[in-house]
């Protein structure tokens, strides 16, 4: 008889039974069936639908005030409407995780307006400058998602300043929030010598269809849109992207791209491999959103955005899932979209597809006013144009200008602070709000941008090479900075008498894939490698010095980083 090799079972009276297996905890997937709130934001959402609050501001809080406002409608349902407490002033960056919300806001607003496809008219652009001049006193920064920046709003203001921002066909609709955000596109939609096909009816289309409906008002956080036939949006950083294609056999459509994010966990966007003629976007958009509502995870706000749900199921299954579930129909495979020999940022003096041309000036880090925005309105009617379109470059540009009046309008907005014609520096930096006005900053940015820029168009003012400076006042990278050539990440560093000052972790060699030969990636995280806001352009000079005397011939600043020993780097 065969002795069993199976151990016998125990008799121990006190033993503790098998637990059986934990389930997998829910991630407050509403397609699965988890439809009760886990966090305190999808408490407020389910509530009360965040749009509703716009009633409550014309209605109530304009009238009361301040003091009057719901803390669950102001540090929540705002938003959707653009509207985010600021900063109250004095407060040093060691106490922005420290105190509660209500003592670090003040009972000023910024305020977003959009700028979808950062297309504006001439009357469009006076009515931002008026509004910056008369209730948000000149403030008006261009920010790197093409949207007007005001700050020092009033709530009492609200109801005139959404009355004249859509008497111009402008608004603020879900500016913010956990809904469907700016849609990026390229500043020169419809007028570029290389477009094949201007994807703006698409982009109007959505914003028209879908912006401001509640069937996307409640998502589990932001979502991220670009559109553009033009490799001259940060597509990879989205959470949905379209790029011109030219299909071999159905001509002119635009490649899908989905899951992309910075932030503290960056990832890329990935492709679908899917060819999206122009008429069909709008679906295949909201196809994507509809998947991130009901699919997107909703337990844990670090983890709530489309990048995570991409990670976790693949291309293959997330295109399974759009396609059957949302587009019933089987998209068509299509080619990458080929990318440019150079990157493309439209500074400069450029002709249109129609003969007249283009000039893209550059403010310094986005930041402009009221005033100049006004004086801006004056100059490009005085050269007979009536389009502006801001790039997601916190950068501008005048459209639909005659040859011949070129040159007298980089004069003209030369005299109005802004350069056609910049500096390397001056084209390459760019810049979040900062401690000035955002309450999770932790170093003042724009006013460190300026004075960078600055010592280095003194010290380096022929630099002959394109570097890209990104400056974040907290982890959050609004500003992009782990897809820069040196990205700069605000945070409290030890001065060198031993204290705690304003200073920034290093990223080098970041970038997208923007051109032939360029490899998306987040750039290097050395050890250590931090400078203090004081030494920032010192040590700023000194990295270009040494890439210029070291570099190899045609080579980048980022294969320069990636090349060379550590401590060339530091």
């Amino acid at each position: 008889m065969a002795v069993s090799s199976i151990p016998a079972r125990s008799e121990d009276p006190t033993a503790r039974p098998a637990r059986a297996p934990r389930r997998p905890r829910g991630e407050g997937q509403w397609a699965l069936g988890h439809r009760e709130p886990l966090n305190p934001n999808e408490r407020i959402k389910k509530d009360d639908d965040p749009l509703n609050v716009r009633a409550r501001i014309e209605n109530i809080y304009a009238h009361s005030g301040f003091a009057s406002i719901d803390p669950q409608d102001l540090r929540g349902r705002f938003r959707w409407w653009g509207l985010y407490t600021q900063r109250k002033a004095g407060i040093d960056g060691g106490r922005t995780a420290v105190l509660e919300p209500h003592e670090l806001e003040d009972e000023f607003f910024m305020l977003r307006v959009r700028i979808d496809g950062g297309q504006l008219s001439l009357a469009q652009l006076r009515v931002i400058a008026d509004i910056s001049r008369e209730f948000a006193r000149d403030t008006a920064d261009i920010t790197d998602r093409q949207n007007i920046q005001y700050h020092w709003i009033r709530v009492e203001d609200m109801p005139e300043i959404w009355r004249r921002l859509e008497s111009v066909g402008l608004q603020t609709t879900e500016a913010c929030g956990d809904c469907p955000r700016i849609v990026l596109g390229s500043p020169v939609a419809g007028v570029a010598r290389d477009e094949l096909l201007d994807p703006t009816p698409a982009i109007d289309e959505i914003v028209a269809r879908y912006v401001g409906d509640k069937q996307f008002s409640n998502l589990p956080r932001k979502f991220k849109t670009s559109i553009s036939w033009l490799v001259d949006t940060p597509y990879e950083s989205n959470d949905i992207a379209l790029l011109g294609v030219d299909h071999p056999e159905h001509g002119p459509g635009f490649d899908l791209w989905v899951g992309g994010g910075l932030s503290t966990n960056p990832m890329l966007a990935q492709r679908l491999g899917v060819w999206v003629p122009l008429a069909e976007i709008p679906d295949v958009w909201a196809g994507v959103v509809g998947i991130f509502r009901d699919y997107g995870y909703r337990r844990l706000r670090n983890r709530a955005r489309l990048k995570f749900l991409v990670a976790d199921w693949g291309v293959e299954r997330f295109r399974e899932v759009l396609e059957k579930e949302y587009l019933g129909r089987t998209l068509l495979d299509g080619p990458a979209p080929e990318l440019p020999a150079k990157p493309i940022d439209h500074v400069g003096v450029h002709e249109q597809a129609d003969g007249r041309h283009y000039v893209g000036a550059a403010p310094v880090v986005g930041r402009v006013s009221g005033g100049q925005l006004a004086q801006l309105a004056d100059v490009v009617e005085a050269h007979g144009s009536d389009r502006v379109r801001l790039t997601p470059y916190q950068k501008l540009l005048v459209l639909d200008v005659p040859s011949e009046r070129t040159e007298s309008l980089v004069d003209a907005l030369r005299g109005i602070g802004l350069e056609a014609r910049p500096s390397a520096w001056r084209r390459g930096t760019m810049a979040c709000t900062g401690i000035e006005y955002c309450k999770l900053a932790i170093v003042e940015t724009k006013a460190r941008g300026e004075e960078l820029v600055a010592r280095l168009e003194q010290r380096l003012r022929d630099f002959d090479a394109d570097i890209s400076i990104h400056i974040n006042g907290c982890p959050n990278a609004c500003a992009r900075t782990q897809v820069a050539d040196i990205g700069l990440k605000g945070q409290l560093v030890v001065g060198p008498d031993g204290r705690q000052v304003e200073g920034f972790q290093v990223h080098l060699g970041g970038g997208l894939g923007m051109a032939q030969g360029q490899t998306a990636g987040f750039g290097r995280k050395l050890r250590g490698l931090k400078t203090t806001a004081e030494e920032l352009p010192e040590y700023v000079e000194r990295l270009a010095r040494r890439y210029l005397a070291g570099r190899s011939a045609g080579e980048t600043f980022a294969n320069w980083v990636i090349r060379v020993d550590e401590e060339e780097l530091r």
